[in-house]
């Protein structure tokens, strides 16, 4: 019997896009939470795997009004229109918006545009649901299938040829078919705005198909007879291959047998509504029908990849349909280090090719520990990455990407480098426990216990919580996966070497931002830079104060300046008033010996009273000055608060002292021998006649 070569390639695109993939994964996660739900309408269109979700329990219902009391509703991946949103919410019913981002974008660009007073032209399938949720942000969409449909439109219409337009497209729609509508509509219309929202996967996919088509004998088309990308696939693949057969699934191969007695290639891809395990059903059965069809016809078969085909015939690799199936889904196991590209970024997650049936997406949770780390500030499309595989599902043929997990791998040596080096760390402190702080430094989990924190024991350690430290790493244990950490260490040795500077360039009057530390009955200690400095009681305010806490607090940001410092006992005295702002200058262009001050008696003294003249200026009258009688103490005439008349007697600019007299000011009031005398004479009486009557 002659020998038979049979090439077979499968479409490296083949299967669930990244919106598919998406909508199942959060139709089947809300299944697994225990929610009551249904979707509106398929969630793709896949029968196989609808019936996949019936038995979870997502039942799938036809609009708004058929939705259970108490269920949450499944926006499908095609999406649905802004009133289907808007009466869900009026209603109050819960929903999980699974519609395809890059479905959700072109509502966007309809809804704008549509703002902006534009029309809307939409290629797509009239009847197709996504077209219909497009149709369903805007008024009055032009919906067009086919370049044919737009010229019997621009011949009866007599539409305004320079009114602006929005022009979009269903992202499934045939690549060729779009550029030829577009070229007519710019033909016609002066003022377009063009979105190419044909998804790069189905272009991908698209072009993948033709290709394969172009070098083979035959193409096998697997997917639903409902979806729309499906039959599209179908629809290119017949232009370049006489044999293409579309099956649903392998159940096609029981009624229909595909004959491979005269196909010496065979191609075969898959819509993106197609799960991995449908296609890999279909690679099965197509395999035994092929080693029955070897056996009547007595011919050996010899099946290889498209690398062995290129080879000589006596070198080309003997394998069974089995092993080809196999290596053609390449076996990816959770814990696996993989690389991949990335073909698309999203707020939620970041798409990678793995170049395996498997679609691949990282979570944003699990790309940094750092929450303020962004997808698109690490990565763009096109760019390879290494990631860890957590999680496989071979069902629905999706892989869960960790990159932090696979950083954390490698943060490992990193950690036990520094522990040895004892080179400092940077990480974000992710965890608060009773026994200290976890900070997650290049992945790895680093205990810093509460005594190594750097915080004192009154402030709760949550205040650290999302905040970026340096650490030095005191112990690794990697057997037991522990490490431990000082973030203390790090603030003692930083604080040093600020102190060192400073000492090195201080001199008096030099000014410093410090912040305050602690609060004594005698002044205020401020950390200037790794070095605490003292602000003296007096040294705080020109006024009277019985406390540093009247003029700042613990922890506040204060501005000082040097009055002296000591380098060998390490001491600095600092001051915080302002010297342009003594009040003495005031006092002294105010006043002058004789005038009288309207001044308040704030301290009383066994030899007189402090009275304050002004704020920041206090003035002395002795007992003697208090009044013209002999007095035992202040306090007999006097009492702190209250406010008197006194004169100035003295200013001694010298010592800034003032004397001051109440005496001085009665004794001025007091009247002369003269008015004595006088007033002490009988007034005269003058009579009248009256009187004397």
């Amino acid at each position: 019997a002659r020998a038979c070569v049979m090439k077979v390639t499968l479409a490296k695109s083949a299967g669930f896009c990244f919106g598919v993939k998406r909508a199942v994964d959060l139709a089947m996660g809300s299944a697994e939470k225990g929610l009551s739900c249904c979707t509106l309408g398929p969630i793709i269109h896949n029968s196989q795997v609808v019936d996949k979700l019936s038995q979870t329990g997502v039942v799938c219902v036809d609009d708004v009004n058929g939705i259970p009391e108490g269920y949450t509703a499944i926006i499908r991946s095609h999406g649905v229109g802004k009133s289907v949103f808007d009466e869900l919410d009026r209603r109050g019913i819960p929903y999980v918006d699974a519609t395809c981002p890059f479905v959700s974008k072109i509502h966007k660009i309809v809804s704008e545009s549509a703002h902006e007073g534009r029309g809307v032209i939409i290629l797509g399938a009239v009847e197709h649901p996504e077209v219909a949720g497009i149709a369903g942000w805007c008024d009055g969409a032009l919906i067009f299938g086919s370049p044919e449909e737009i010229d019997a439109w621009l011949s009866s219409a007599q539409a305004e040829r320079n009114a602006p337009m929005c022009v979009v497209c269903q992202t499934t729609f045939n690549r060729a078919l779009w550029q030829t509508c577009i070229e007519k509509l710019k033909k016609e219309y002066t003022n377009l705005k063009i979105f190419d929202t044909i998804c790069n996967a189905t272009d991908l996919r698209q072009n993948e198909a033709r290709t394969l088509s172009e070098s083979h004998d035959a193409m096998v088309i697997v997917g639903d007879r409902a979806s729309s990308n499906t039959m599209r696939l179908a629809e290119i693949c017949r232009h370049a291959c006489k044999n293409v057969v579309q099956v649903e699934n392998a159940d096609y191969f029981e009624h229909n047998v595909l004959s491979f007695r005269d196909i010496n290639s065979a191609g075969i891809t898959a819509g993106a509504s197609t799960p991995a395990w449908v296609i890999k059903e279909v690679y099965n059965k197509m395999s035994e029908e092929m080693k029955n069809q070897g056996q009547e016809s007595g011919a050996q078969q010899e099946i290889v990849s498209p690398e062995n085909a290129q080879q000589p015939e006596s070198e080309v690799h003997e394998a069974t349909f089995e092993e080809l199936l196999e290596q053609s889904f390449k076996t990816i196991n959770t814990g696996d280090k993989v690389k991949g590209t990335i073909t698309a970024i999203t707020p939620t997650e970041i798409h990678v090719d793995l170049g395996t049936k498997h679609a691949g997406y990282i979570p944003v949770s699990e790309l940094s520990d750092d929450p303020s780390v962004k997808a698109e500030d690490l990565f763009k499309v096109g760019d390879e990455v290494e990631t860890y595989a957590m999680r496989v599902n071979d069902v629905e043929g999706t892989v869960m990407l960790s990159k932090k997990r696979l950083d954390a791998v490698k943060g490992w040596e990193d950690v036990e480098a520094a522990c040895d080096s004892k080179e400092p760390l940077e990480g974000i402190v992710t965890e608060e426990n009773k026994g200290g702080i976890v900070v997650t430094v290049k992945g790895v989990r680093v205990f810093v216990p509460a005594s190594q924190t750097g915080l004192a024991k009154d402030v709760p350690l949550s205040t650290m919580l999302k905040t970026r430290v340096k650490l030095r790493v005191t112990e690794v244990n990697r057997a037991r996966r522990r490490v431990v950490g000082s973030v203390r260490a790090m603030l003692f040795e930083q604080r040093r070497d600020q102190a060192d500077k400073v000492w090195e360039e201080i001199e008096d009057g030099k000014k410093y931002t410090g912040v305050v530390k602690s609060l004594t009955s005698y002044g205020a200690f401020v950390d200037i830079g790794g070095v605490d400095g003292m602000v003296h009681i007096s040294e705080l305010s020109w006024s009277r104060i019985k406390h540093p806490s009247e003029i700042m607090n613990v922890g506040e940001t204060v501005n000082v300046y040097v009055l002296s410092f000591d380098r060998e006992k390490k001491k600095i005295s600092l001051g915080y008033r302002l010297r342009d702002e003594n009040p003495w200058n005031k006092f002294t262009a105010q006043y002058a010996v004789g005038d009288v001050a309207h001044v308040k008696v704030v301290k009383l003294m066994p030899f007189g009273v402090f009275a304050e003249v002004m704020p920041g200026v206090d003035g002395l009258i002795h007992i003697s000055q208090i009044t013209t009688r002999r007095i035992n103490k202040p306090g007999d005439v006097l009492s702190e608060g209250q406010d008197v008349d006194a004169k100035i007697t003295d200013i001694d600019n010298e010592k800034q002292k003032i004397s001051l007299s109440i005496r001085a000011l009665i004794e001025n009031e007091q009247p002369t021998q003269s008015e004595i005398e006088q007033a002490a004479q009988p007034d005269e009486i003058v009579a009248t006649s009256q009187d004397a009557q």
